[in-house]
Protein backbone atom coordinates (compact mmCIF):
# COMPACT_ATOMS: atom_id res chain seq x y z
CA UNK A 1 0.00 0.00 0.00
CA UNK A 2 1.47 3.67 -0.79
CA UNK A 3 2.56 5.86 2.06
CA UNK A 4 0.51 9.19 1.42
CA UNK A 5 2.53 12.36 2.79
CA UNK A 6 2.10 14.94 0.47
CA UNK A 7 -1.52 15.44 0.17
CA UNK A 8 -2.03 17.88 2.65
CA UNK A 9 -2.45 21.65 2.46
CA UNK A 10 -2.65 24.13 5.08
CA UNK A 11 -6.56 25.43 5.74
CA UNK A 12 -8.08 28.75 6.60
CA UNK A 13 -8.68 29.66 9.99
CA UNK A 14 -5.48 27.88 11.42
CA UNK A 15 -4.01 30.49 13.29
CA UNK A 16 -4.01 30.32 17.00
CA UNK A 17 -5.08 25.88 16.94
CA UNK A 18 -3.87 23.59 19.36
CA UNK A 19 -1.67 21.32 17.03
CA UNK A 20 -3.39 18.46 17.28
CA UNK A 21 -6.35 20.16 15.83
CA UNK A 22 -4.63 21.66 13.01
CA UNK A 23 -3.21 17.75 11.73
CA UNK A 24 -6.87 16.85 12.74
CA UNK A 25 -8.72 19.30 10.35
CA UNK A 26 -6.14 18.73 7.68
CA UNK A 27 -6.24 15.41 7.67
CA UNK A 28 -9.92 15.25 7.21
CA UNK A 29 -9.73 17.71 4.44
CA UNK A 30 -7.64 15.35 2.72
CA UNK A 31 -9.56 12.48 3.02
CA UNK A 32 -12.74 14.76 2.02
CA UNK A 33 -11.55 15.66 -1.16
CA UNK A 34 -10.00 11.91 -2.29
CA UNK A 35 -6.56 13.81 -1.69
CA UNK A 36 -5.66 10.38 -0.25
CA UNK A 37 -6.68 7.39 -1.45
CA UNK A 38 -8.25 4.13 -0.56
CA UNK A 39 -5.38 1.99 0.59
CA UNK A 40 -2.86 4.55 1.59
CA UNK A 41 -0.99 4.11 4.70
CA UNK A 42 -0.59 7.02 6.73
CA UNK A 43 2.76 6.85 9.40
CA UNK A 44 2.83 9.43 12.25
CA UNK A 45 6.57 10.07 11.17
CA UNK A 46 5.56 10.83 7.68
CA UNK A 47 2.74 13.26 8.81
CA UNK A 48 4.57 14.51 11.29
CA UNK A 49 7.19 15.73 8.63
CA UNK A 50 4.71 17.03 6.35
CA UNK A 51 3.36 18.83 8.62
CA UNK A 52 6.26 19.82 10.47
CA UNK A 53 5.13 19.22 13.98
CA UNK A 54 5.72 16.17 16.57
CA UNK A 55 4.14 12.85 16.61
CA UNK A 56 2.12 13.20 19.45
CA UNK A 57 -0.89 15.78 17.89
CA UNK A 58 -0.49 13.51 14.77
CA UNK A 59 -1.03 10.56 16.69
CA UNK A 60 -4.04 11.93 18.39
CA UNK A 61 -5.67 13.38 15.09
CA UNK A 62 -4.93 10.09 13.60
CA UNK A 63 -7.34 8.26 16.69
CA UNK A 64 -9.71 10.79 16.40
CA UNK A 65 -10.68 9.84 12.64
CA UNK A 66 -9.87 6.31 13.60
CA UNK A 67 -12.65 7.01 16.22
CA UNK A 68 -14.97 8.41 13.29
CA UNK A 69 -14.34 5.51 10.96
CA UNK A 70 -12.82 7.34 8.69
CA UNK A 71 -9.18 5.43 9.15
CA UNK A 72 -7.81 1.85 10.60
CA UNK A 73 -5.55 2.02 13.09
CA UNK A 74 -2.70 -0.82 12.67
CA UNK A 75 -0.64 -1.83 16.03
CA UNK A 76 2.17 0.23 15.36
CA UNK A 77 -0.29 3.96 15.13
CA UNK A 78 0.10 4.18 11.40
CA UNK A 79 -3.68 4.76 10.08
CA UNK A 80 -4.74 2.83 6.61
CA UNK A 81 -7.10 4.73 4.86
CA UNK A 82 -10.47 2.06 4.51
CA UNK A 83 -11.42 0.47 0.85
CA UNK A 84 -14.93 0.67 0.69
CA UNK A 85 -16.68 -2.66 -0.18
CA UNK A 86 -19.67 -2.26 -2.26
CA UNK A 87 -22.09 -3.30 0.55
CA UNK A 88 -20.07 -0.73 2.13
CA UNK A 89 -20.88 1.80 -0.20
CA UNK A 90 -24.81 1.21 -0.76
CA UNK A 91 -24.90 1.55 3.00
CA UNK A 92 -23.59 4.61 3.23
CA UNK A 93 -25.22 5.91 0.23
CA UNK A 94 -28.78 5.26 1.72
CA UNK A 95 -27.97 6.90 4.80
CA UNK A 96 -27.07 9.52 3.43
CA UNK A 97 -29.81 9.51 1.42
CA UNK A 98 -31.93 10.01 4.55
CA UNK A 99 -30.14 12.02 6.42
CA UNK A 100 -28.75 14.59 3.91
CA UNK A 101 -32.33 15.67 2.67
CA UNK A 102 -33.81 15.55 6.27
CA UNK A 103 -30.79 18.27 7.01
CA UNK A 104 -32.41 20.03 3.66
CA UNK A 105 -36.08 20.15 5.35
CA UNK A 106 -34.60 21.70 8.24
CA UNK A 107 -32.47 24.11 6.75
CA UNK A 108 -35.59 25.86 4.51
CA UNK A 109 -36.80 27.69 6.93
CA UNK A 110 -34.05 29.39 8.12
CA UNK A 111 -32.33 30.41 4.56
CA UNK A 112 -32.56 33.85 3.54
CA UNK A 113 -31.40 36.12 0.37
CA UNK A 114 -27.44 35.71 2.36
CA UNK A 115 -27.96 32.45 1.67
CA UNK A 116 -28.95 33.26 -1.77
CA UNK A 117 -26.27 35.69 -2.56
CA UNK A 118 -23.58 32.84 -1.34
CA UNK A 119 -25.34 29.29 -2.94
CA UNK A 120 -26.22 30.94 -6.53
CA UNK A 121 -22.77 31.34 -7.43
CA UNK A 122 -21.86 27.80 -6.05
CA UNK A 123 -24.23 26.10 -8.59
CA UNK A 124 -22.54 28.37 -11.41
CA UNK A 125 -19.32 27.64 -10.38
CA UNK A 126 -19.71 23.72 -10.75
CA UNK A 127 -21.77 23.92 -14.00
CA UNK A 128 -18.61 25.82 -15.33
CA UNK A 129 -16.23 23.29 -13.64
CA UNK A 130 -18.09 20.40 -15.27
CA UNK A 131 -17.96 22.13 -18.72
CA UNK A 132 -14.29 22.64 -18.08
CA UNK A 133 -13.62 18.98 -16.93
CA UNK A 134 -12.17 20.12 -13.90
CA UNK A 135 -13.74 17.13 -11.30
CA UNK A 136 -11.81 18.20 -8.73
CA UNK A 137 -13.54 21.93 -9.00
CA UNK A 138 -17.33 20.60 -9.38
CA UNK A 139 -16.69 18.52 -6.06
CA UNK A 140 -15.54 21.49 -4.57
CA UNK A 141 -18.67 23.48 -5.55
CA UNK A 142 -20.71 21.00 -5.00
CA UNK A 143 -19.59 19.96 -0.99
CA UNK A 144 -19.63 23.86 -0.75
CA UNK A 145 -23.06 24.23 -1.95
CA UNK A 146 -24.85 21.28 0.07
CA UNK A 147 -22.74 22.40 3.59
CA UNK A 148 -24.07 25.64 2.84
CA UNK A 149 -27.26 24.51 2.85
CA UNK A 150 -26.47 21.97 5.69
CA UNK A 151 -24.99 24.44 8.35
CA UNK A 152 -28.46 26.89 8.46
CA UNK A 153 -30.06 23.83 10.05
CA UNK A 154 -28.89 24.65 12.97
CA UNK A 155 -28.81 20.55 13.83
CA UNK A 156 -25.47 19.91 15.21
CA UNK A 157 -25.47 16.48 15.48
CA UNK A 158 -27.24 15.84 12.22
CA UNK A 159 -24.31 18.17 10.99
CA UNK A 160 -21.42 16.17 12.38
CA UNK A 161 -23.29 12.27 10.97
CA UNK A 162 -23.39 13.72 7.71
CA UNK A 163 -19.51 14.87 7.48
CA UNK A 164 -18.98 11.28 8.76
CA UNK A 165 -20.50 10.18 6.09
CA UNK A 166 -18.65 12.05 3.89
CA UNK A 167 -15.02 11.38 5.35
CA UNK A 168 -15.75 7.62 4.23
CA UNK A 169 -16.72 8.46 0.53
CA UNK A 170 -14.37 10.95 0.39
CA UNK A 171 -11.46 9.07 -0.86
CA UNK A 172 -13.38 7.07 -3.26
CA UNK A 173 -13.65 10.05 -5.19
CA UNK A 174 -10.94 9.59 -7.49
CA UNK A 175 -12.44 6.33 -9.06
CA UNK A 176 -15.36 8.26 -10.04
CA UNK A 177 -13.73 11.78 -11.62
CA UNK A 178 -14.59 10.30 -15.29
CA UNK A 179 -17.72 9.42 -14.11
CA UNK A 180 -18.36 12.96 -12.63
CA UNK A 181 -17.30 14.70 -15.68
CA UNK A 182 -18.24 12.55 -18.65
CA UNK A 183 -21.64 13.87 -20.83
CA UNK A 184 -24.28 11.84 -19.56
CA UNK A 185 -22.48 11.31 -15.87
CA UNK A 186 -23.58 12.45 -12.45
CA UNK A 187 -25.64 15.06 -12.48
CA UNK A 188 -26.82 17.63 -10.07
CA UNK A 189 -30.03 19.22 -9.15
CA UNK A 190 -28.77 21.86 -7.35
CA UNK A 191 -30.15 24.52 -9.96
CA UNK A 192 -33.52 23.11 -9.01
CA UNK A 193 -33.10 22.62 -5.50
CA UNK A 194 -32.24 26.76 -4.78
CA UNK A 195 -35.19 27.71 -7.17
CA UNK A 196 -37.16 24.98 -4.52
CA UNK A 197 -35.90 26.45 -1.60
CA UNK A 198 -36.55 30.37 -2.48
CA UNK A 199 -39.61 29.13 -3.36
CA UNK A 200 -40.11 27.84 0.75
CA UNK A 201 -40.42 24.52 -0.58
CA UNK A 202 -38.31 22.85 1.26
CA UNK A 203 -39.89 19.19 1.14
CA UNK A 204 -39.56 19.32 -3.03
CA UNK A 205 -35.61 20.71 -2.45
CA UNK A 206 -35.17 17.74 -0.07
CA UNK A 207 -36.34 15.02 -2.52
CA UNK A 208 -34.59 16.28 -5.30
CA UNK A 209 -31.30 15.70 -3.18
CA UNK A 210 -32.65 12.33 -2.40
CA UNK A 211 -32.92 11.61 -5.76
CA UNK A 212 -29.58 12.56 -6.74
CA UNK A 213 -27.98 11.07 -4.43
CA UNK A 214 -29.57 8.03 -5.45
CA UNK A 215 -28.94 8.36 -9.18
CA UNK A 216 -25.20 9.02 -8.33
CA UNK A 217 -25.40 5.73 -6.24
CA UNK A 218 -25.90 3.59 -9.12
CA UNK A 219 -23.75 5.20 -11.75
CA UNK A 220 -21.08 4.49 -9.39
CA UNK A 221 -21.75 1.18 -8.56
CA UNK A 222 -22.11 0.64 -12.61
CA UNK A 223 -18.80 2.08 -13.35
CA UNK A 224 -16.53 1.47 -10.22
CA UNK A 225 -14.74 -1.81 -8.74
CA UNK A 226 -14.39 -2.18 -5.04
CA UNK A 227 -12.73 -3.85 -2.60
CA UNK A 228 -13.55 -7.44 -2.45
CA UNK A 229 -15.57 -7.48 -6.03
CA UNK A 230 -14.20 -10.56 -8.29
CA UNK A 231 -11.59 -10.52 -10.08
CA UNK A 232 -10.79 -10.62 -14.06
CA UNK A 233 -9.55 -13.85 -13.67
CA UNK A 234 -12.91 -14.75 -11.96
CA UNK A 235 -14.93 -13.19 -14.34
CA UNK A 236 -13.42 -14.96 -17.60
CA UNK A 237 -14.14 -18.27 -15.87
CA UNK A 238 -17.40 -17.52 -15.29
CA UNK A 239 -17.79 -16.30 -18.84
CA UNK A 240 -16.15 -19.64 -19.67
CA UNK A 241 -18.64 -21.89 -17.76
CA UNK A 242 -21.19 -20.29 -18.99
CA UNK A 243 -20.31 -20.65 -22.49
CA UNK A 244 -19.83 -24.86 -22.19
CA UNK A 245 -23.33 -24.90 -20.23
CA UNK A 246 -25.24 -23.46 -23.84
Amino acid sequence: MPEAANSFSSQEGEEGLPLEEMAYRRLREALVTGAILPGDRLSIRAVAAAFSVSAMPVRTALRRLAAEQALDLLPSGTAVVPRLTRAGFTELSAIRARLEPLAVSLAAPHLGEGHWNTLAPLVAAHDAARAAGDAAAAQAADRDFLFGIYRAAQAPLLLGLIETLWLRRGPLFRSVRITVTAAGGLRHSHGAMLEALRGGKGDEAAELLRAEIEDATRAILATVRFEGDDTAAERLAWIGKSGRQR
